[in-house]
């Protein structure tokens, strides 16, 4: 026996022992109900002759002189339950080959669209993946099965396409600063009138470019971390988090001319706190990094409706709206500047981040210029701000 064709033989043999128990009990009733007739009844078979009633039996005191016709054979007596069983169990033992070869041929015709779908599947690949089974036919559960499928494959093929992608900017962006190594040591072996002072000017840039690459790859690191499983976490105030990073960034406002409106209630939430702080430090870095002289950093952080609101939204240069969701790709920016210390992995790593803690990320674009993001997260509904969710004091107006 195949292995392809267990399912199958399992098939046949339940189709044919359903049939054999359903004669078994057909003959058992009409076993019962003959049992039942009247001694007197004359029944007759298809083929057997019916014999004619028997004459009235003689009155007493005269002789007893049988004038009609001998009984037929073919009148049931008392044996008929046990005569009628004869034809009809020959004929359910003729039904076993029967139902198990009609049996095979509609466990075939019942699974052939799984085999139709094991054949596409063995046939896609990497290379292929774009390939769908497209399963035609009425709505049945092996179509919705086909669908299913094919709704897994065009999820993985837009994951491998990211992944490409992913792979091949991350190459390219690892490549820039080796290429400027190279070049600076090169420019130092090959100049003969190299001094000291020019050493330390390439050993200053080969620093830089060094410390460049090793953010590079702390925000790969972070953002291979960030999308990975995680536990529930620990109660982590929202606001202390928020709080602390405009701290570490108040010295940046200053040069840029920057103004910050603010707004920070009490908000716990669980979640990583290391994370959480990547996330509220990215959104600010682009907030600040992608500003105009004299704009305005707006952040906010609430809670309101069972939720956690961050949103952090800057002034600056016009962003199409058809671009928004692109900036959160990695290696995306809207304009590219090169040697500015920026890799476009930030909002990657903050939609990242958010889908880690099951948070709803939004982002839209100024019509007069800048982003607006917005950070939904679930509450710590056992932490300090789960009392303050229904005080609409508290909650205030939207920015």
């Amino acid at each position: 026996m195949r292995p392809t064709n267990r399912l199958r033989w399992r098939l046949t043999l339940l189709y044919s022992l359903v049939t054999l128990i359903s004669g078994a009990v057909l003959l058992i009733l009409v076993a019962s109900l003959a049992r039942t007739l009247p001694s007197d009844r004359t029944i007759a078979l298809p083929g057997i002759p019916v014999a004619p009633p028997a004459p009235p039996a003689p009155a007493p005191g005269r002789d007893a002189v049988h004038t009609g016709p001998l009984p037929d054979p073919g009148v049931f007596d008392d044996a008929f339950p046990d005569k009628v069983l004869i034809v009809p169990g020959a004929a359910l033992l003729l039904m076993v080959p029967l139902s198990l070869g009609f049996g095979w041929l509609i466990a075939g015709r019942m699974l052939r669209p799984i085999r139709t779908m094991t054949g596409s599947l063995q046939r896609i690949s990497g290379r292929n993946v774009h390939e769908r089974l497209a399963l035609a036919g009425p709505r049945d559960e092996f179509k919705d099965l086909a669908d299913t499928i094919d709704g897994l494959l065009g999820r993985l093929e837009v994951a491998l396409d990211g992944h490409k992608r992913f792979v091949a900017n991350a190459a390219h962006e690892l490549r820039t600063p080796l290429t400027v190594e190279h070049a600076l040591l090169e420019e130092s072996l090959i100049d003969p009138g190299a001094t000291v002072e020019s050493y330390r000017a390439n050993f200053e840039q080969l620093l830089a470019v060094n410390r460049h690459r090793g953010e590079l790859l702390e925000s790969l690191l972070t953002l291979a971390g960030s999308e990975s499983a995680r536990d529930e976490g620990e109660p982590v105030h929202l606001d202390e988090v928020v709080t602390a990073a405009l701290a570490e960034r108040s010295a940046e406002l200053e040069p840029h001319d920057l103004r910050v409106e603010a707004v920070i209630r009490p908000t716990t939430i669980l979640g990583d706190r290391m994370l959480l702080a990547r996330l509220v430090a990215n959104l600010l870095d682009n907030a600040i990094h992608y500003n105009e002289p004299g704009g305005t950093v707006e952040v906010s952080v609430r809670a309101i409706d069972g939720h956690a609101r961050l949103i952090v939204a800057n002034t600056g240069a016009l962003v199409p709206a058809e671009q928004v969701d692109r900036l959160f790709e990695p290696f995306q920016r809207l304009h590219r500047v090169a040697d500015d210390g920026h890799h476009g992995l930030g909002l990657s790593i903050v939609r990242a981040i958010a889908l880690a803690h099951a948070a709803h990320l939004t982002a839209q674009a100024h019509p007069g210029g800048g982003l607006r993001v917005e950070v939904l997260f679930l509450l710590d509904l056992d932490g300090p701000t789960a009392a303050s969710v229904r005080r609409p004091g508290v909650i205030g107006r939207p920015l």
